[in-house]
């Protein structure tokens, strides 16, 4: 185990529905319909817009409350370790929502004016964890889940979406760990939209490895429980990340009572077969965490993770 994050409890289990009622009283934003089809991948709903008043650039943001949840979960954290619990070389881990995925609750037609502002308070929000935290303690995971959807649905986006990670990764000090999470979202354990294979999540590690001023410590890639095939996984002979950036594939399933007989070990041998030579060894993780997962299934899946290493470690 590399990094121990807190597991996104209570509100956060919501991703970004965590951050819409710190929108929603953040002065100069007001409520309005959404207009469905308009809000790109998490369909329709209420958006939020800038007042005729309100300058974007002035919007006073209020805490948006990621760095006061984890500087809380970091004492915890520190009380494990001190017990034994937890060892003493795994590093406590963070994650935030990319500007770009909490952007989908504004409105369509403010989304340009509004991210930029938003983005920067996120990046305070950051810079408070980044104070509290030693940095040998420390892990920041960007979870791009609206730049893994979008960049599949319309490929010419992908140049656009991979700078944008890539300044992110850049944001998060040399001394802190910093990965990258590629996800289909987590609704329910459905995906907003299902993957055809590994090739978009591909070019997108590529191109965040190529672009980013700083190594990239780890990426997860997406696997959908049910994909055991050649074409899922043939697009791995691309990855160009180097061995300096660790992989972890999501062959931890939610419902491995719903998979085939002999689907992980198939997974297991095409990861081996199509990962290019010099990638170093790789891990393996659920697609989304565990936070949407019910409370009683996380002994199992902590167990699963043990258990598939045990079984396939070379």
């Amino acid at each position: 185990m590399r990094r121990l994050p807190d597991g996104e409890t209570g509100e956060r289990a919501q991703w970004i529905g965590y951050q819409r009622p710190r929108l929603e009283a953040t002065p100069g934003l007001e409520l309005v319909a959404g207009e469905p089809g308009a809000e790109g991948p998490y369909g329709g709903g209420p958006t939020l817009r800038v007042s005729d008043a309100t300058d974007p650039d002035r919007i006073a943001w209020p805490e948006i409350g990621y760095a006061s949840e984890y500087r809380a979960s970091y004492a915890t954290f520190r009380e494990l370790r001190a017990e034994g619990v937890v060892p003493a070389d795994v590093r406590f881990q963070v994650e935030y929502p990319t500007p770009q995925a909490v952007s989908q609750l504004f409105h369509p037609a403010d989304r340009p004016r509004i991210t930029p502002s938003y983005e920067r308070a996120l990046l305070a929000d950051l810079d408070r964890i980044l104070a509290a935290v030693p940095h040998r303690d420390l892990a920041v995971q960007w979870d791009a889940a609206v730049e893994t959807v979008t960049a599949d649905l319309a490929p010419e986006t992908l140049d656009e979406h991979s700078g944008q990670l890539a300044g992110l990764v850049d944001r998060v000090p040399g001394d802190v760990h910093a990965g990258v999470h590629l996800c289909y979202g987590d609704a329910g354990h459905e995906h907003m939209v299902e993957p055809e294979s590994l090739a978009t999540q591909v070019r997108l590690a590529n191109a965040v490895v190529r672009r980013a001023r700083r190594p990239l410590d780890w990426l997860s890639f997406t696997v959908p429980q049910y994909r055991a095939d050649e074409a899922y996984f043939a697009p791995l002979a691309d990855l160009r990340t180097g061995p300096g950036t660790e992989l972890f594939f999501a062959l931890v399933p939610y419902h491995p009572e719903e998979q085939a007989a002999g689907t992980t070990e198939a997974q297991v041998a095409l990861v081996d077969r199509y990962l290019p030579g010099g990638s170093g060894p790789w891990g393996i993780c659920t697609e989304c965490g565990m936070a949407r997962a019910d409370r009683a299934d996380v002994p199992r899946l902590l167990d699963l993770h043990r258990e598939i290493l045990a079984q396939h470690s070379a």
